[in-house]
């Protein structure tokens, strides 16, 4: 049977990339000369060597020590050398241990030991290997492909850290599996996100923490509290860096479903103006792009999209977008599913640029140039120390993470 043990990494090792002395490594940025974000208290996380990344490769935070206004902060105790001290732990499933270590790493703290494996007819089994009697536990595990697999870790991984005696159990998300199914389109159907969240509030959560749900309805599909952030935050940064004139930006919404996003996308990106893509699908994952409502002819066109699935909706959009005479055309995207034959219509040449996060982890083989990989770790290790502390994210910048 296969086994997965997550311990934290020695101090020792070479092959440890980051070495935290704190609860921040500094909020993530695309590159040298733009503005950061300064480590909480003072103090950051060292690269042991130099750690470069461009399109196509899998994104790493670039840090230095450049001091700006600390804005993550004022909300926690000030003495946090002593790891021991603190009552929170993090677990991290096997669906995306890397963005898990990522928050780990920010917030200063060590992965917690879990031991997870499968048996030969592929049950799944979690014992942790250390206490969390009396804990706030933070279980990081995306229900992203394979979703069932996933999703019955992450319910095992509940039940495990309730029957151990944790005070506090939470959820993180950052993709929550089955957000699509979230009402009847048809007669006959199941609403199999009100089952999904049914079923993680009976396994024992006393909260979830998601990233960027397919539609705000989700939320009360919990009988638990829900923490809802956005990537959006993060991908408006990246593109601020980008040498694009504000005049000649247009944001554009893939549906009639995403206007609603699209806008606040847009009205955060210099009040850009808006087009929207008019969409009849003939059946799942099927789409057929009829027209174009809006001007985009001679402008940088910047999709937005909450998820990128097989890509045939982005791509027929970015057709479209193409022959009304859009000059270049961005896709932006939180979630990056990148379901065959996804891959083949995103490197075609119709983007300038594929923007997504590392909610869900991306193959290495899936890689193309035009690829821009974006890490939400500072987002969530932010909301994280915020619910611990029982703060509120109502100002600025954290406002816009959507915390209450």
């Amino acid at each position: 049977m296969a086994s997965l043990v997550f311990s934290p990494p020695s101090s020792s090792s070479s092959s440890a990339l980051v070495s935290c002395s704190s609860r921040s490594c500094g909020y993530f940025v695309s590159n040298e000369s733009r503005l950061r974000i300064s480590p909480r208290n003072g103090v950051r996380c060292n690269l042991v060597e130099p750690l470069k990344y461009d399109n196509g490769k899998p994104s790493i935070p670039i840090l230095n020590g450049l001091a700006v206004p600390n804005v993550f902060s004022s909300c926690h105790p000030e003495n946090t050398n002593n790891k021991s001290d603190t009552r929170l732990r993090i677990f991290s499933g096997t669906a995306n241990p890397s963005l898990s270590q990522e928050i780990a790493c920010y917030m200063g703290l060590d992965l917690g030991k879990i031991k997870i494996k499968r048996f030969a007819d592929g049950e799944i089994y979690v014992q942790l290997q250390e206490s969390v009697r009396g804990c706030d536990v933070y279980l990081v595990q995306p229900t992203c492909p394979p979703a069932n697999e996933n999703l019955m870790e992450l319910l095992i991984m509940i039940d495990a850290c309730r029957r151990a005696s944790a005070k506090n159990i939470t959820a993180v998300i950052p993709y929550f599996g089955y957000a699509r199914a979230d009402r009847k389109t048809q007669g006959r159907e199941s609403i199999a996100a009100k089952l999904v969240a049914n079923l993680i509030t009976e396994a024992g959560a006393n909260r979830v923490l998601a990233c960027d749900l397919h539609s705000g309805q989700s939320m009360g599909y919990f009988d638990i509290p829900v923490d809802h952030v956005y990537g959006q935050p993060v991908i408006l940064d990246y593109l601020a860096s980008k040498t694009i004139c504000s005049d000649d930006l247009v944001v554009v919404s893939p549906d009639v479903g995403g206007v609603a996003r699209a806008r606040a996308f847009a009205k955060k990106l210099s009040d850009a103006p808006l087009a929207i893509v008019d969409k009849r699908r003939h059946g799942h994952n099927v789409a057929e792009v009829m027209n174009l409502i809006g001007d985009v002819k001679g402008k940088v066109a910047v999709m937005v999209d909450d998820m990128i699935d097989t890509a045939g909706t982005i791509t027929k959009g970015a057709e479209l977008l193409h022959q009304e005479g859009a000059r270049e055309v961005y896709a932006c995207s939180t979630h990056a599913v990148f379901s065959p034959p996804a891959i083949e219509r995103l490197s075609s040449g119709l983007f300038q640029e594929v923007i997504i996060t590392n909610t869900i982890p991306v193959l290495e083989q899936n890689y193309f140039p035009q690829l821009t990989v974006l890490s939400v770790a500072n987002l969530l290790g932010e909301t994280i120390w915020r619910v611990h502390d029982d703060c509120s994210g109502s100002f600025e910048p954290i406002s816009s993470l959507g915390i209450d």
